[in-house]
């Protein structure tokens, strides 16, 4: 005699051995031995063969209809010998029973299981949605089959146009399209970003990084839409100076220039004026609300994201030619090179020229100063500058650093896909004029604003550690007992900020924030945010340059500093590497790197050191000027 039983939510047959009335031994098909209970028996029978038995059954299972053996059931709790009478209208044979119990057990929609062969009918309405959901599962299986082959094939799906930023960067993992896509990848072994490039969603690969960036600080695009005009005043004095300003030549939004005056007492009077949309651009008004959303200018190679719209840049920006509204800081230096005395006013600045980089360190430097003469139209103001600079820069006691090797910096200049890379070293005369007299100014304001009692945002540093602060603090760093952002108010919204305040106090007027102002508190956390982001997406697309640039050069080997370890600076280029063949090198060595296994999309590039090539690698390596 055999056995059709459940085991653990299983069905199957054996041929009994032993029947001890609560309990049999029973042996399988294959002719292992169990003890299974009395209980998990559901008939015995004596034919079909053993063998062939669950095969038989299950063909019995599928060709019953099992809707129509859901209206056939009744409403009420129902055994499945019960149910063989009514669905074959007669008492059914073992097999007919087993492939009905088999049915109902694989069709849990219809049927729920309510005890050993028990059953009961899906209400109606459970059955539909469960149906209905199987059938939707089923169409989605289908679709993201028609995806996967689309995509595969190098096209687009149509529905995944407008989804490829949210697919790269934050995507729904339970969506049909990332499912399709992640599925689509796995075949064809490529990633996401290469996949979508090879469908044309993506152009390049800075296309990917970039998009990246905006998907995240730009969702809605760079574009400001329709705001008001922003009015400059005009009834503002006009200042008797000519003032010039001194940038990279790509720079439109010029927030500084100086101005040199010989007074009627023999002193000189040194300007230092700082382009004022503060005048022009209310706390709340349109305009602020943009510049407040995005705090600062985005810088990257080739491009920018103006923290303010071009209409009002145009209005502030201290543009050779015109005359713009400017909070000036004037310092009186006597002949000896004493400081006798600041003031500040609010005016209209008259520009008079823009002088670049470029052309001033070909005429401005170390060599010229040594002969006592500097020959530029603003020969004379900028040797004046310089020995203002000096002597700010001793008053800060960083005179001893001034003969310090600084690290060079890096000007990049895109032409369509061709990048050129020049190396400009800081801390060069024109380096040090701009910077040691904004120093000056911010360090004065900042001041200025502290006594008064006036919020304020700072930039305080102490044991090597920088952080913004309303609190007027020292930066160690630069020697200065407190160091205010004030000097880009076209730029940065911290300096915008402090420009209100400056301006409310030098008008004798109530300060536009207070001391704990939530406004401002919000402001510099959200500042310091996004100014590291937007700094950290700058050194990505910078990076992104220098691999394009060692490409397209075919540069195969570069010189390289040792920063420790198995990390080295290319000397080339601003670019940092892990060379892990780099071994026993201590910082600051000189070594000639092997590159290859470039890769713009993952922005990685792999570095060999190898101490028996690297003497010939440095006689012959191809190193190209651009």
């Amino acid at each position: 005699m055999n056995v059709f039983y459940e085991d653990e939510g299983d069905f199957k047959v054996g041929v009994i051995l032993a029947d001890n009335d609560t309990s049999l031994q029973v042996e399988a098909p294959h002719g292992k031995r169990s003890k299974i209970k009395a209980s998990a028996v559901l008939q015995r029978f004596a034919e079909p063969p053993l063998g062939t038995f669950m095969d038989a059954a299950q063909r019995v299972a599928d060709g019953v209809d099992a809707d129509f053996l859901w209206q056939c059931c009744g409403a009420g709790e129902f055994s499945f010998d019960a149910l063989g009478k009514e669905y074959f209208g007669r008492v059914p044979d073992a097999l007919e029973c087993a492939g009905l119990l088999l049915k109902l057990h694989d069709a849990p929609m219809y049927f729920y299981k309510k005890g050993k062969g028990r059953y009961k009918a899906a209400p109606a309405d459970a059955l539909k949605a469960a149906l209905a959901s199987v059938e939707k599962k089923r169409l989605q299986a289908e679709q993201k089959r028609r995806y996967v082959d689309e995509l595969a094939a190098g096209r687009l799906p149509e529905a995944f146009k407008p989804l490829v930023s949210k697919l790269l960067y934050a995507p729904d993992k339970n969506s049909i399209e990332w499912k399709a896509l992640d599925a689509a990848c796995e075949e064809i072994k490529l990633a996401p970003a290469r996949l979508l490039a090879k469908c044309g969603a993506l152009a390049s690969p800075h296309d990917y990084h970039l998009n990246r960036f905006l998907f995240e600080y730009f969702p809605h695009g760079t574009s400001f839409g329709e705001l008001p005009a922003v009015i400059a005043p005009a009834d503002l004095p006009r200042a008797d100076v000519k003032a010039f300003s001194i940038d990279d030549m790509t720079t439109t939004e010029i927030d500084d220039a100086f101005s040199v005056t010989r007074l009627a007492n023999g002193n000189t009077q040194i300007g230092i004026h700082i382009a004022a949309p503060a005048l022009g651009i209310a706390i709340g008004s349109p305009v602020d609300t943009a510049a407040r959303a995005r705090l600062s200018t985005v810088y990257f190679p080739g491009r920018k994201i103006t923290m303010l719209p071009e209409p009002a840049i145009a209005a502030f920006t201290l543009a050779a030619g015109g005359e713009r509204p400017a909070l000036s800081l004037y310092a009186e230096v006597a002949a000896d090179g004493t400081m006798v005395a600041t003031h500040s006013r609010c005016e209209r600045l008259p520009v008079a020229a823009n002088l670049r980089h470029g052309e001033l360190d070909e005429v401005f430097n170390a060599e010229t100063l040594a002969a006592g003469q500097i020959p530029h139209d603003y020969g004379v103001e900028l040797k004046q500058l310089w020995e203002f600079a000096q002597r700010l820069e001793a008053v800060r006691g960083k005179a001893d650093a001034a003969g310090e090797i600084q690290r060079a910096e890096y000007n990049f200049y895109i032409d369509g896909d061709r990048v050129s890379i020049v190396e400009r070293k800081r801390g060069t005369p024109v380096d040090k004029v701009v910077s040691e007299l904004m120093i000056f100014a911010n360090t004065e304001w900042g001041g200025q604003l502290a006594r008064a009692g006036y919020a304020a945002v700072y930039r305080a540093q102490s044991n090597g550690v920088a952080r913004m602060t309303t609190v007027p603090s020292p930066h160690e760093g630069l020697g200065v007992a407190q160091y205010a952002w004030a000097s880009s108010p076209l730029r940065r919204y911290v300096d915008l900020i402090n420009q209100r305040q400056l301006l409310a106090l030098l008008a004798g007027q109530p300060a536009q924030y207070q001391p704990g102002d939530e406004t401002l508190l919000a402001a510099l956390r959200d500042f310091e945010l996004a100014y590291d982001a937007y700094a950290e997406f700058q050194r990505t697309m910078e990076r992104y340059w220098c691999l394009r640039w060692i490409e397209r050069e075919r540069v195969h080997a570069l010189d390289a500093t040792v920063i420790r370890d198995n990390l080295v600076r290319l000397n080339r280029l601003p670019l940092v590497i892990r060379v892990p063949s780099l071994r026993d090198a201590a910082a600051g060595d000189q070594v000639c790197i092997a590159l290859s296994r470039l890769d713009p999309w993952e922005l990685t590039l792999h570095g060999d050191f190898d101490s028996r090539v690297n003497a010939r690698l440095l006689d012959n390596h191809r190193e190209p000027t651009s």
